[in-house]
Formats: C-alpha cells, sequence, structure tokens
C-alpha cells in the first residue's frame, strides 16, 4: 500500500512477495512485485534492482558502497520501507527498466499517468471488507465523555486513603496531641 498524497502511486494496492532463505538474516530476502509496474527499478518479472537487496560487502562494478547494502542488522521492515521510498524517487541512473527511466527523466507528466493507472489496476486486488488507510499514523483514541462532576468536591473532603476501619478520628486526634505526646511523657518524667 501507498499512502503519500504527493507520490504518483499513492492509493496503490501493490502484491508482492517477500522470500527469505535459510542464510536469512545474513543473506536479504527476495522481493518482487506480482502485478506489472511500470518504474525504472522494477524488471518486467517484479524484481527491485534496489541497493538494501543486494548481498552484503563491497561491489566495485556497481559502485555502491557495503553500507548501502544489505546487512543482518536490517529486517523486512527495512526492505518494505526502502521500496516505498524508492517509489517516489526512483534511481534513474543505473535502471532496471530502461524505457521507464527515460519516461520519468523526460516526460514526467506521461510517467505519472502510467503509475496512476497501475494504481487502478492494482485496486482489484484489495480484498473484500479491507479499509484503506489514509494515513501511517495510528487513529486517536477515543474521546472520552467530558465529566461535569469529574473535578467537584465530594461530601468528604479529607477521604483521602486511610483505613475503613474508623481509626481516622483517633489517628487525627493523636496527631493534634490529644491523646498522649511526646511533651506529656517529659512532664512526668521530670516530676520523679
Amino acid at each position: 500500500m501507498v499512502i503519500n498524497p504527493d507520490s504518483a502511486f499513492n492509493g496503490g494496492y501493490f502484491r508482492a512477495e517477500m522470500v527469505f532463505s535459510d542464510e536469512y538474516p545474513y543473506q536479504p530476502p527476495k522481493f518482487r512485485f506480482l502485478i506489472p509496474i511500470t518504474h525504472p527499478n522494477v524488471y518486467p518479472d517484479g524484481q527491485l534492482c534496489i541497493s538494501i537487496l543486494h548481498t552484503p560487502g563491497e561491489d566495485l562494478m556497481s559502485g555502491e558502497q557495503a553500507s548501502e547494502r544489505w546487512s543482518p542488522l536490517q529486517g523486512a521492515e527495512s526492505v518494505l520501507r526502502s521500496v516505498l521510498l524508492l517509489l517516489d524517487d526512483p534511481e534513474i541512473n543505473s535502471p532496471a527498466n530502461v524505457d521507464a527511466g527515460v519516461l520519468y527523466r523526460d516526460r514526467r507528466e506521461d510517467y505519472n499517468k502510467k503509475a496512476r493507472e497501475t494504481v487502478e489496476k492494482s485496486k482489484k486486488d484489495i480484498p473484500p471488507g479491507f479499509e484503506m488507510p489514509v494515513s501511517f499514523e495510528e487513529k486517536p483514541p477515543p474521546k472520552a465523555e467530558n465529566d461535569d462532576d469529574f473535578w467537584a468536591e465530594s461530601d468528604e473532603e479529607f477521604d483521602f486513603g486511610g483505613s475503613d476501619t474508623g481509626d481516622d478520628d483517633q489517628m487525627e486526634d493523636f496527631e493534634d496531641g490529644e491523646e498522649g505526646s511526646e511533651d506529656d511523657d517529659d512532664d512526668s518524667n521530670s516530676k520523679q
């Protein structure tokens, strides 16, 4: 799913598959779209030409740095984020689909029109009852109804904890010095 109002692919529901080999996470997964997409970095069979899916290490022929390629620290989410970014910002210097690369570079409106046509075709794959999100943000929690009495004073203003045994009154008396206090003890010691 592409959820980016600025993207020519906005609203697209692009079925794809990601296959993980026995060497994962030390080797990248394989990724391919299951429907044809006109894009400079998508091969006719749906596979992508994207650095994150290339085996780890330096490749002097490709010009990619090792940091751009797959590493075991990355995962499926990194791949999916990279694919979404690539859809909106193709690498046209080394295209997998040369015709799409030229179209993107020289006739952007025609490229965007093809992208929108692809989006419309992709919508037939949306499962019944599926609600397409309109943003990456989660829905806010439901608003609680305002309770006008929430901050109102209760009948028992000083009922903040304490016990249910009824001994609280005795505790208040003790704190006020009505039951024996240290001063009373000092007076009794001085009379002896």
